[in-house]
């Protein structure tokens, strides 16, 4: 490593990686292991298994595993659920490798819910038309994933570990190839790590937000960095929120799993009405943009929201959904007899970078996997559990398209250490961004958010945070519709369905991704920024 000028840090030619994976959450961990026996290496910004959203996911994986189910029903239930924006051809990949990859995570020890006959235990989540979603002791399948994930890597040879370092920028020679990371430790110093191929599997923003269903420092770097770098992303104003993270004032957010609401769980105001009839005929089981914004209509008119588990439940709670059991009683409400105060979190980014059918970037040597991506799955409204679907299916590829490669090396590589957004100024962009850019949003509270951003910008320059977040906002702006979950009390209708793709205006915008059969979307309508 040499020392560049000011904030700058540059690498030689040469890669002593030969492929770099930074995050260790579900798709990290899983593409590490799909790849043997190539070597990699795996960056966790904490000891393992314990920074990462997947750990917290409740309600599972979603795959046509029950002989009455198809791929293609799941499939055309993940393209209506997105509102107009996802692609058919990734809903169709995604749907039929499914079956697949749960039965890989079986084979990793993952110990799914079984029948009394043995076959694997389905349930019911909004927006599915069929039971299809494989959980783990009700709510735990998250960390049961991740749990075996771990013990497989520890053992694993070709799997190189490097924990408590996080990701600041991308490394990229003259030709625009990326060549690596530059990484931070927990000493404060940064360093890079040179690579040939590097694939960001980082996570999503719900940091961003006051109020989160994700680790706190979940904050769209990945989103920036590959900004900076000259990647093409898509669809950032849509940020889904999950309608019923627990009320309880932690940061952040307990959640209170779509499984209960699966499983008869219903939506009452302080009133003590069931509410949700009025807003849509599938009630509590409507797509989650439907139920969070339901939810936060009756809060803002000062009635507030509560999930009855009592009669749904019952007794079982303890057995059946044990993390929201503790979460509640930690907070001294017991659920098998009182309601659970609830309220929309920030929880899953459907935009990001974007990605081909491979998991591609649009940049040389850099791929995407998991939340940070945009592969064109979740369009305007994510499905429910196929966030893990979607992971391990592009973790696969991208394994299977790496495993026997000849990678090429970037040249000479350089790239640029930013300050992060630390305090106070840290919580007011969380607030306002909440305020401004959550379930409902206007231009007028988003021009206010982007002034914030740029106030900020001026005393920290370059923060990924605002970088991140500025991109997020600039995005709900120029969206003038409502649509999935985005929603503008300015524009509430919906217009035709189109995505939204953000380059740099130095890089060239024909360069957006893959082929006619590879995108059979064809040519992207592109907004500069």
């Amino acid at each position: 490593m040499l020392a560049g000028t000011d904030d700058r840090l540059q690498a030689g030619a040469g890669a002593a990686t030969d492929v770099l994976i930074v995050g260790a959450g579900l798709a990290g961990l899983f593409l590490a292991l799909k790849l043997a026996p190539r070597p990699c290496l795996v960056v966790s910004p904490a000891p393992l298994g314990q920074a990462s959203s997947s750990a917290w996911a409740q309600g599972g994986l979603a795959a046509a595993l029950h002989p009455l189910d198809s791929p293609a029903q799941h499939a055309a239930d993940t393209v209506a659920a997105g509102a107009g924006l996802v692609d058919p051809v990734i809903a169709r990949l995604i749907a039929e490798d499914g079956p697949a990859r749960v039965r890989d995570l079986v084979a990793l020890g993952v110990p799914f819910d079984r029948t009394p006959d043995g076959q694997l235990a389905l349930s019911l989540e909004a927006a599915h038309s069929h039971p299809r979603v494989a959980r783990v002791s009700g709510d735990l399948a998250g960390k049961a994933i991740m749990d075996a994930l771990v013990a497989a890597v520890a053992a694993a040879p070709h799997i190189e570990l490097i924990e408590g370092a996080r990701a600041e920028a991308l490394l990229q020679d003259v030709h625009g190839r990326i060549g690596g990371v530059i990484l931070r430790g927990n000493n404060g110093r940064p360093f890079v790590k040179a690579a040939r191929e590097t694939v960001l599997c980082t996570g999503g923003s719900g940091g961003l937000y006051r109020v989160t269903t994700n680790p706190k420092e979940a904050q769209g770097e990945a989103i920036a960095m590959a900004h900076v770098a000259g990647a093409v992303l898509a669809d950032l104003e849509f940020v889904q929120f999950h309608p019923t993270g627990i009320d309880i004032g932690r940061d952040p957010a307990p959640l209170a799993t779509e499984a209960l609401r699966g499983e008869g769980a219903t939506l009452h105001n302080s009133d003590g009405r069931a509410f949700m009839a009025d807003y849509h005929p599938l009630a509590e089981l409507a797509p989650r943009d439907e139920v969070a914004r339901a939810i936060h209509a009756e809060r803002a008119a000062g009635r507030g929201a509560f999930l009855n588990c009592i009669t749904a439940v019952g007794e079982e709670f303890p057995h059946h959904f044990p993390t929201v059991f503790a979460a509640c009683m930690s907070a001294n409400i017991d659920p098998r007899r009182d309601m659970i105060p609830v309220a929309p979190a920030a929880h899953y980014h459907m935009g990001g970078i974007v990605s081909d059918l491979w998991g591609r970037s649009t940049l040389d040597g850099l791929s995407v996997c998991g939340e940070c991506s945009s592969t064109g799955a979740h369009g305007a409204n994510r499905l429910a559990s196929n966030s893990l679907l979607e992971a391990v299916v592009f973790a696969e590829r991208i394994a299977r398209r790496l495993r026997d490669a000849d990678l090429s090396e970037a040249g000479a590589s350089s790239g640029a250490v930013t300050p992060r957004l630390t305090g106070p100024d840290m919580l007011e962009l969380r607030e306002a961004m909440s305020r401004h850019c959550g379930v409902v949003r206007a231009a007028g509270g988003l021009t206010e958010l982007l002034n914030l951003i740029e106030r900020l910008e001026a005393g920290c320059p370059g923060a990924p945070q605002l970088t991140a977040a500025r991109l997020i906002a600039s995005g709900a702006l120029a969206r003038t519709e409502s649509r999935g979950g985005h929603f503008r009390t300015d524009f509430p209708e919906t217009g035709a369905p189109e995505r939204q793709f953000v380059f740099r205006s130095d890089t060239l915008a024909s360069k957006v991704i893959g082929d006619k059969e590879e995108n059979p979307g064809g040519t992207f309508g592109c907004q500069l920024a």
